[in-house]
């Protein structure tokens, strides 16, 4: 089960989080110190919760609303007798509002601010926890100068660390690291989750994330629309129902695969099996002559016929419900002939691997496609790069989804799922396991099946990546996640693609 899974759905960008603080304070009318003090005192709770035998925190406070946040939790810590250091970054006189409240908070318990500068290292190394809350969501260029240092100080200090609102460093929007971020043991958001903790390098920096909606009432929240969904298999499981007792394989749809060139066949096999995991009624692979047998033999359930060209695969075409197009397919003269056949063809497709990059090479708009690729082939998609991919995948989804038509799914930490006008959604689970070969074409395989039984582009592309992460997380639960192998995922999907049994 993902991590997240008692979190909130709803994600907001940066821009959508400021619309909540102040929808909150001008409209709820809630004053903004009063938000602040709520922020600390959850901050807080969290902290004694989850290291209770702390005694030393370091505070790292920056000059803003977010270093605010930290004020407050110093002054509750030395209220109940905890031992604070407390560092400031930045110049005192550039403290004001609310903030400045909070600084008198924290003096009023008998606290105040040592310059950051002032062996910090130190000063990091004693604390049981250090509490960040450096930089805020406003943040929106690369770190530099002190705040660079002092993340690097946070980092090298090797301590627990609890990173209030947002891990300083990290984009709240698109879950890029600038430049340097900090890697906190557990995050807590308020107000709005941010979806960049949940894609990219949010993952990576955030730790455990605990959402504290600070009492808000239900109306204000909800005057501010998400820029983002995060869901997860617990969220989608349910639709899952059990199958009627008359069912028959005509029912579930027909999968063809097409790919698997003279060197690639796994690939193809390896959508072929997932596709019949999760429940497809019958699946078909056009592969290479050269090893057609060796396909069938290795599982029979798969219908595997040698297709030398183009013409070979129309009548196949004619029969599938849809067809899971580039699994090992190749760029050669072979699989660009059947990419075209495949493409002329009236069943809708989902397109992987070569497939894609032959796409990016003659582009086309179709709604009845879902596209699966990870950032390199995303990159050629959009005659881009992977840097730029990595800057902005809720863009980069975006962009593809308008370039191509149909929905997106855009592989990676915090899988994105973008279709037409939907709310993007963010798929929770997966695991640094499935960094390893044949983990798209499984997946493939899975968006494929799922069309053939009735559900739509955008419901596939959804369910099968929930599918694809919790069978990974599963697998990895049994054995660990160095090693995993994408067959491993086999007898698991049959199970999470079953969970009312």
């Amino acid at each position: 089960m993902s991590a997240f899974a008692d979190l909130p759905t709803a994600l907001y960008d940066a821009p959508a989080t400021r619309a909540l603080d102040r929808h909150a304070i001008e409209v709820t009318g809630i004053a903004g110190f009063e938000l602040m003090q709520r922020a600390g005192r959850a901050a807080f709770a969290t902290l004694r919760r989850e290291w209770p035998q702390a005694g030393r925190l370091a505070i790292v406070c920056g000059t803003g609303n977010n270093g605010g946040d930290g004020f407050v939790i110093a002054a509750l810590a030395c209220a109940e007798g905890l031992e604070v250091d407390l560092a400031l970054v930045g110049e005192p006189a550039r403290i004001r509002g609310d903030a400045a409240l909070a600084v008198a908070m924290a003096a009023t318990a008998g606290v105040a601010p040592g310059d950051a500068a002032d062996g910090l290292a130190r000063r990091l190394a004693r604390a049981d926890v250090v509490v960040d809350a450096l930089l805020g969501t406003g943040l929106d260029r690369e770190v530099g100068g002190r705040h660079a240092a002092v993340i690097d100080a946070i980092n090298a200090a090797q301590r627990p660390v609890l990173a209030v609102d947002l891990p300083s460093g990290l984009d709240a929007s698109s879950g890029r690291r600038l430049g340097r971020a900090v890697e906190a043991a557990c995050t807590v958001s308020f107000i709005g989750l941010k979806q960049g903790l949940f894609t990219g390098d949010g993952p990576a920096h955030a730790g455990r994330i605990e959402f504290a909606g600070l009492d808000l009432p239900p109306d204000c929240v909800a005057a501010i629309a998400p820029t983002a969904r995060r869901l997860d298999y617990a969220t989608l499981a349910s639709a899952l129902t059990p199958r009627r007792r008359t069912a028959h394989k005509g029912d579930f749809g027909h999968v063809l695969v097409v790919g698997g060139a003279p060197g690639y066949a796994g690939a193809a096999r390896l959508a072929g099996e997932a596709a019949l995991r999760v429940g497809a009624g019958l699946v078909s692979l056009a592969t290479h002559p050269a090893h057609a047998t060796v396909l069938t033999t290795a599982r029979p359930e798969l219908m595997c016929h040698g297709v030398a060209d183009g013409a070979a695969l129309r009548p196949l075409l004619a029969r599938a419900s849809v067809v899971a197009l580039g699994p090992g397919l190749g760029q050669g003269a072979w699989g660009r002939e059947l990419f075209a056949a495949a493409r002329d063809g009236s069943a809708p497709l989902v397109v992987d691997a070569d497939g894609l990059n032959l796409l990016a090479q003659d582009p086309d708009q179709r709604a009845d496609r879902v596209l699966t690729p990870h950032p390199g082939e995303a990159a050629r998609l959009l005659g881009s790069d992977t840097g730029a991919v990595a800057r902005d995948r809720f863009g980069c989804a975006r962009m593809l989804a308008e370039r191509y038509g149909g929905p997106v799914l855009l592989k990676g930490a915090g899988t994105i799922v973008h279709h037409a006008e939907e709310t993007p959604a963010v798929i929770g689970g997966g695991n640094p396991g499935m960094a390893s070969g044949g983990m798209g074409d499984v997946l493939c395989g899975i968006v494929a099946a799922l069309m053939a039984q009735g559900r739509s582009p955008a419901d596939a592309a959804r369910l099968g990546a929930c599918l694809h992460a919790e069978a990974a997380d599963r697998a990895a639960q049994s054995g660990g996640e160095r090693g995993l192998l994408a067959s491993d995922l086999m007898p698991w999907l049959r199970v999470v693609a079953n969970p009312a049994a």
